[in-house]
């Protein structure tokens, strides 16, 4: 079964932000979590899997399933549900485990 028949907008935004979404600027609608924002500008997945590398993307939409993380402003492990969307958002999808010591610029 297609998962595209069960994202549609329900009301057109107030007003939108730009964002940046893995390099490229994306006008996408404010005052929503980053995750919603991402959804309704058609992006369909946020990850892939550490394990095996499947894309995912939202699913709970309220914290709990971890599905929709992304890296933002260079930060990994972000949870695009529990995060309002911004202007100037730098958001790229999280490939694959993230190795913290490197993220922090540490040498470990």
């Amino acid at each position: 079964m297609s998962a595209d028949r069960l994202f549609r907008p329900l009301a057109a935004a107030q007003h939108s932000v730009l964002i940046e979404f893995e390099g490229q600027s994306m006008n996408v609608p404010g005052d929503v979590s980053l995750a919603a924002a991402l959804l309704a500008s058609g992006i369909r997945h946020t990850r892939e899997s550490a394990v095996s590398g499947r894309p995912a993307a939202p699913y709970c939409l309220m914290g709990v399933c971890f599905e929709c993380l992304v890296q933002v402003d260079g930060q990994a492990n972000v949870q695009s549900c529990l995060v309002p969307v911004r202007a100037g958002m730098r958001v790229r999808r999280q490939r694959g485990a993230v190795n913290l010591a490197q993220e922090e610029g540490t040498d470990e």
